[in-house]
């Protein structure tokens, strides 16, 4: 495999290699404190994280088993989910729901028991936008509410969400820690350098785990096939996306030349976007078969049915 084609200095956060080196490595786990704690803006200081096994199995055999990104503990009992999602899923709310079931599930020990439980996380770090009403709320925190009053129900459970695409700040806007996260994860491929806004030690540490030259030669080449696997995904996904637009956008004139030209076009955009999703999860599927994936992995990853997948296979 060559590895001379890299031409960037720091790894690209959004790779598998990358997002559990830097956050899923017992080395590398003060920096995923600090993002936390950044995150969590003080509801929170953690001061220590164990992590825990990543593969889940349902209380039967026959049940679906959940694989985690990272999954960890900290010194207070508390869980937390840190997943990376690099595209869009149809069910990828579905998902966090039913991925937050295990570490409530698992806490209830033999024996008797009052029902107490410590507070679960999970937190998405999503490549994706999935909410288009506001192009400036990126960072969604979600718990379960009293809809008539308003407040806070349940306390124990809660849902993160980053919208990364849409944290626009420039090295001069950023406030606090948590905006300085944000630009290191979503700017650090094409950085040469630390900023000067990052002077902050664990940033010190961030840049140096993350130095392409630094690894070693089996690093660098697992590192090589993740940035692949990465980048054939994107690709994927956009022709999927522009061809699926093309088709409704298309569609969309036609009948607009007949019903309105406003309508028409505003129509075909959203036809445009809903084949065009479709679309990419079929060729995503499809691409990932071809990868030796399984059925059951290309259901979780991309939203299909079983039967769709099926379909799809040769």
């Amino acid at each position: 495999m060559a590895l001379e084609g890299l031409q960037e200095r720091y790894v690209n956060f959004y790779t598998d290699f990358a997002f559990k080196k830097l956050f899923g490595t017992e080395v590398n786990k003060d920096l995923l404190i600090s993002f936390l704690n950044a995150l969590l803006s003080g509801e929170e200081e953690i001061k220590d994280l164990t992590y825990l096994n990543t593969e889940h199995l349902g209380e039967h055999e026959e049940e679906r088993k959940a694989v985690f990104d990272v999954y960890c503990v900290n010194e207070k009992g508390e869980r937390f989910l840190v997943e990376m999602q690099k595209a869009e899923q149809r069910f990828f709310k579905d998902r966090s729901v039913y991925y937050s079931t295990f570490p409530i599930r698992e806490q209830g020990p033999k024996g008797n028991w009052n029902y107490e439980l410590k507070a679960v996380y999970t937190i998405g770090i999503l490549n994706f936008s999935f909410d288009d009403s506001d192009p400036n709320y990126y960072h969604h925190e979600v718990k379960l509410v009293d809809m008539k009053t308003m407040k806070v129900f349940y306390d124990k459970l809660t849902y993160i969400y980053l919208e990364m695409p849409k944290f626009r700040k420039t090295e001069n806007e950023l406030e606090n820690l948590f905006e300085k996260w944000l630009y290191a994860i979503s700017h650090l491929p094409a950085l040469m350098e630390r900023p000067k806004a990052l002077r902050e030690a664990v940033f010190e540490k961030f840049f140096r785990v993350a130095e392409i030259a630094c690894f070693t030669q089996q690093e660098r080449v697992a590192y090589e096939g993740s940035l692949k696997n990465y980048r054939d995904w994107y690709s994927i996904a956009e022709t999927a996306e522009y061809r699926g637009w093309e088709r409704g956008h298309s569609r969309g004139l036609s009948e607009g030349r007949a019903e309105g030209r406003a309508e028409g076009r505003a129509e075909g955009r959203a036809e445009g976007r809903a084949e065009g999703r479709n679309e990419e999860k079929r060729l995503i599927a499809e691409n990932m078969i071809k990868m030796g994936m399984t059925v059951d992995d290309v259901c979780r990853i991309t939203g299909l049915s079983m039967e769709e997948v099926e379909n799809i296979r040769p």
